[in-house]
């Protein structure tokens, strides 16, 4: 690039910068956004099933049966409460109130201490499967931790025949902030990327102001760069402040390379770029670039990135879709990154593909956009 081009991409660079910081709203959706939502998703959403609230029903008082209900009430996921009946905590059921009941019949003890089996009614609101779930699961495994328990007081083993010993690994605390937080990085840089980029051709063409730049020397590279090269600064710096926020505020472990990070980032976020340029190009105007940016980009990385929901329970055909969408691959590398480290092959293979819808959408820009008036 010779010195009269560097001229004209530095130009077109200052003038894109003077209109963000004359424009609040492109400050705001790239410094103040990503703090609000990090926020948000960090205190205000969680996945993790604590205080489940339970009703204890027990028909009989004695030892065995207040040794049960002890163990559910110093557990840390249960937040249970006593009933005289099964009708007291089944209306407390209908009324949401609880969300499972135990229920140790009046015959619990007799059949624990003959050795028999001592069942124990569990009922649990179905309305929410997965909480369903998970609850019914939590009812079982401190049933039977207590079962075992108080098998070894009687001097008895209880006969398993499979003995699990469970490892977890990457996210040992089985905390949902430690998955939200990195995969919620990827929904910022898109919205940053997508919806600011959405805006810059479109706003001149509103203005009336791309005939003005049709009639200087600037070559289409030349302007595509001066107008991108600012808002790719902008959303690095708005994926720098939510990294730090990610690890100093909530704790999340960085294990892979911070360079291989920001590679990695520089990468989607030109992609995200390219995707809002495009959207930009073809609407020519900024409401509707700025609605189909969120439709396209924002909800499917939101709903289809593996974000929130798991992609491998969603239908095969879907699962397919999810390969169209940008956020998925970078969702994965920063899950991976901040986890489990620089695993290669996962981050490799994710950046491949993301550099495939870069020349993709690249393409396309480079064919919709045009220096003249059509």
């Amino acid at each position: 690039m010779n010195a009269s081009a560097r001229m004209r991409v530095w130009g077109m660079i200052r003038k894109e910068s003077l209109q963000i910081l004359r424009d609040p709203s492109s400050i705001s959706i790239a410094f103040v956004m990503p703090v609000v939502l990090l926020f948000l998703f960090g205190y205000g959403v969680s996945l993790d099933a604590k205080d489940i609230a339970v009703g204890i029903v027990i028909e009989q008082p004695d030892t065995a049966s207040d040794a049960l209900a002890g163990a559910f009430e110093r557990s840390a996921f249960f937040r249970p409460q006593r009933f005289e009946s099964i009708q007291m905590a089944r209306q407390a059921l209908d009324e949401h109130r609880i969300d499972g009941v135990v229920w140790l019949r009046s015959d619990f003890s007799t059949r624990l201490f003959s050795g028999n089996e001592a069942p124990i009614g569990v009922i649990v609101n179905g309305v929410d499967s997965n909480q369903a779930n998970i609850t019914k699961r939590y009812i079982e495994g401190a049933w039977l931790a207590w079962l075992d328990h108080y098998a070894g007081i009687r001097g008895q083993s209880i006969l398993m025949p499979v003995e699990l010993e469970s490892r977890v690994w990457f996210n040992a605390a089985l905390s949902s902030r430690l998955f939200l937080v990195p995969g919620l990085i990827a929904i910022i840089m898109t919205l940053i990327g997508s919806l600011l980029t959405a805006m810059v051709v479109a706003r001149e063409w509103e203005r009336g102001t791309m005939e003005a730049l049709m009639a200087t020397p600037l070559r289409m590279t030349e302007m595509l760069a001066g107008k991108l090269i600012p808002y790719f600064v902008l959303g690095m710096g708005g994926m720098l402040l939510s990294v730090a926020l990610a690890v100093w505020q909530f704790d999340v472990p960085l294990r892979g390379s911070f360079w291989l990070l920001m590679v990695s980032s520089a990468l989607f976020m030109l992609v995200a770029l390219a995707i809002g340029l495009l959207i930009s190009v073809v609407s020519k105007n900024q409401f509707v670039a700025g609605q189909v940016a969120i439709i396209a980009t924002f909800l499917p990385a939101f709903i289809l990135s593996g974000f929130l929901f798991d992609i491998n329970s969603m239908p095969e055909v879907i699962q397919w879709l999810t390969h169209l969408i940008p956020a998925r691959y970078f969702v994965a590398i920063l899950q991976t990154l901040f986890l489990a480290g620089d695993v290669w092959p996962v981050v490799l293979s994710n950046m491949g593909a993301l550099l495939l819808m870069l020349v993709f959408f690249a393409v396309l820009v480079w064919h919709k956009t045009g220096k003249g008036l059509e």
